[in-house]
């Protein structure tokens, strides 16, 4: 412990027994913060999502380009606000995409392939690190939500594909079964028993949005950003709601140093008659 910390430590009235409390005391509110961050951020992802980003042959050029992104930028724009505004921290974004990625390969590797047996290239998820890596540079760099809604929120859209498409590209490719081209996804989506079925077996990107020049993914990732600039900004604003302290109890709120303590008013002082003239003659 430094000199600095130690007479910051006494002017402060908290000894160095203390300060290590405290500072264990942040580590488990830190931790578990973050857990219920993530499991928040995966269980959204899963009812607004859902199956767009859980099966490989779902992961098509129309819908999962524009519902993913739309979905996911929810929840970094009301996280920025809170960490950007009390901590002045530009990581929002990243920490959330970062906690879905991680609850995410979890939730497929204990439940879809430890106890379904599904291979992980039929449920590996999809990224969203590229689009929270810009949210955040940008909020540092700008320093304005409006801006970053506008330039961010649509660029938070159109990299998304991109970002993916390593990891999606080797599932296009045409292959022939019982006499009908179809994807390498399709095929792995055909192998594998699912529930709601026969749902699944069906090729997805049939839709008339194919018709624009043959080309639906430009298409869908430019509406997915437009949308992304409202969800942002409406999601800031969520965020901005429910980071305030106007619900905490007072005396909660100053334990937890979220605001001043109130000073005390003083003590009543006591009231001393005034001492009685007695008259001479009497």
């Amino acid at each position: 412990m430094t000199s600095l910390t130690q007479r910051t430590l006494a002017a402060a009235g908290i000894n160095s027994q203390g300060a290590r409390v405290s500072r264990y005391f942040d580590f488990i509110v830190l931790v578990a913060v973050l857990f219920t961050l993530t499991a928040a951020f995966h269980i959204h992802s899963e009812l607004t999502v859902g199956d767009w980003d859980m099966w490989v042959d779902w992961k098509d050029r129309r819908w999962w380009v524009t519902i993913t992104p739309i979905a996911w930028i929810m929840f970094p724009a009301a996280v920025q606000y809170g960490f950007w505004t009390h901590f002045r921290l530009p990581i929002g974004a990243t920490v959330c995409l970062a906690g879905l990625l991680l609850g995410t390969w979890i939730s497929r590797v204990v439940n879809f392939h430890g106890l379904d047996y599904f291979p992980y290239s039929l449920v590996f998820p999809a990224t969203g690190l590229a689009g929270a890596l810009i949210l955040d540079t940008l909020l540092l760099l700008l320093r304005n939500q409006f801006i970053v809604a506008i330039v961010g929120g649509f660029t938070f859209a159109v990299v998304f594909f991109p970002a993916n498409w390593p990891l999606i590209a080797p599932f296009h490719q045409p292959v022939e079964y019982l006499n009908q081209l179809v994807s390498v996804a399709d095929l792995t989506g055909y192998s594998f028993m699912r529930t709601a079925l026969p749902e699944y077996l069906r090729i997805i990107e049939r839709g008339t949005l194919r018709t624009f020049a043959g080309v639906s993914t430009p298409i869908s990732a430019f509406f997915s950003g437009f949308v992304c600039i409202f969800m942002y900004i409406l999601w800031w604003y969520i965020g901005a709601l429910f980071a305030s302290t106007r619900y905490v109890p007072n005396q909660l709120a100053q334990w937890m140093g979220l605001r001043p303590a109130e000073a005390s008013p003083p003590p009543p002082q006591p009231v001393i008659a005034p001492p009685r003239r007695v008259d001479a003659g009497a």
